[in-house]
């Protein structure tokens, strides 16, 4: 069981990692748009499409998660189709929209449908996986779409969405095919709603410290580039290998800094991420106080390991955390409500961050650190609130397959 969701893992994460380095070049290629109206076109059919987001939460505890999994799927590969038949912006607008419905009910789905097939500690060790798994196949991705990118060719582009189209398709059927637990998922009343959770104070705390976090993990792809290239005058070929560093690190470190990490509590372990994110930022933000170009390049590179550091100790923790702090019953909407936590600072971070990065490169390090430093001391105030199980996984864990 465990490996067929992995093997689905590995070959939506490859189809991804070969789209999401092209996605505004695709669009500028194919409709002759600026690169700047395919980017506003492309954040106005995500932010559209985070209506989706409490829907999804619905769905996964009406019909359960795997249902709702293999559906966002095949919502992904019918859109990812219809990208090979855009030539125009409505058309574009509409099938990025479609894809974003499909993006918005990935995380609650897959978080609850993990919640079902896995329990404990192995909670732990499989979402560590699939983040490692995850990275290796988006790197695999990239490196197979810059080949054949490299043939500067029409076909080129439209091998790349019809490809990730055709990996969606396949995990959508690796997932289908993976057994549910008898009794794992409970269907929750319809007049529920959503009051559920907002009742869950404990929950919502949880959403709310993650904002500041989720901003963070987003300097990497918006405010890094900007800040290594323009403040601190380095190449621009560094961001390449700041990226693989980060990368590479994930998919190496991932499964066994979580072992490691098994025999502490998850809010600790959370606690502790967000705290290396703190010292992290504040290596950035001084960087531009050293003036040795070689000091700078090793501090810059520090600062990114740094960083690595604080995704390793994080992600796969506080995705466990928050899996499990949520009911069975309402899973979906909880999840759902989470995930907002995520997806509203990714729509806004390149607004948010580039407007501080103007004003002040260090302070906004500063304010990034001040945040993420907020969030990790309210964490392990708000712990007693928490369902023991959540911050303390059993050792033992029953799964199928």
């Amino acid at each position: 069981m465990q490996a067929r969701y992995m093997v689905g893992m590995a070959v939506d994460a490859t189809g991804a990692g070969m789209y999401l380095p092209l996605s505004l070049l695709y669009f500028h290629h194919v409709t002759g748009l600026p690169v700047g109206q395919v980017g506003a076109l492309i954040s106005s059919a995500a932010l559209i499409g985070l209506i989706g987001n409490p829907v999804s939460g619905v769905l996964v505890d009406r019909f359960g998660a795997r249902t709702i999994v293999v559906g966002g799927y095949l919502v992904r590969a019918v859109g990812f189709t219809a990208y090979a038949f855009v030539h125009s912006p409505a058309p574009m607008f509409l099938a990025v929209l479609l894809v974003s419905f499909g993006d918005v009910s990935f995380s609650p789905s897959i978080q609850s449908f993990i919640a079902e097939i896995v329990q404990g500690q192995a909670r732990d060790r499989m979402l560590a996986a699939q983040r490692s798994l995850r990275n290796a196949g988006l790197g695999l991705g990239g490196l197979i779409a810059a080949g054949v990118l490299a043939l500067d060719a029409d076909a080129a582009y439209l091998a790349v969405v019809l490809t990730a189209a055709v990996t969606y398709l396949l995990t959508a059927l690796i997932m289908r095919s993976i057994p549910v637990p008898p009794g794992r998922h409970a269907p929750a009343g319809a007049k529920r709603g959503y009051r559920l959770v907002a009742r869950n104070r404990p929950f919502l705390t949880l959403t709310l410290l993650n904002i500041p976090i989720a901003f963070g993990y987003m300097v990497l792809s918006v405010s890094l580039p900007v800040y290594v290239t323009q403040h601190l005058s380095t190449p621009a070929s560094l961001i390449g290998v700041l990226y693989a560093i980060n990368t590479f690190g994930i998919a190496v470190l991932q499964i066994p800094v979580t072992r490691a990490l098994a025999r502490y509590r998850r809010t600790r372990a959370t606690a502790l991420g967000a705290a290396v994110f703190c010292v992290s930022f504040v290596g950035f933000a001084l960087l531009g106080l050293l003036p040795a170009r070689s000091a700078v390049l090793a501090g810059v590179f520090l600062a990114t390991a740094l960083f690595t550091l604080g995704e390793l100790l994080h992600g796969a923790a506080a995705s466990a955390l928050v899996a499990s702090a949520a009911p069975a019953e309402t899973r979906g909407r909880h999840l759902a409500v989470y995930q907002l936590s995520w997806a509203v600072p990714t729509a806004l971070a390149p607004a948010v961050l580039t407007a501080l990065l103007t004003f002040s490169p260090a302070g906004m390090w500063l304010v990034l650190a001040l945040g993420v430093t907020a969030s990790a001391v309210t964490l392990l105030g708000v712990e007693p609130r928490l369902p023991h199980d959540a911050v303390r996984p059993a050792p033992q864990a029953v799964t199928v397959g």
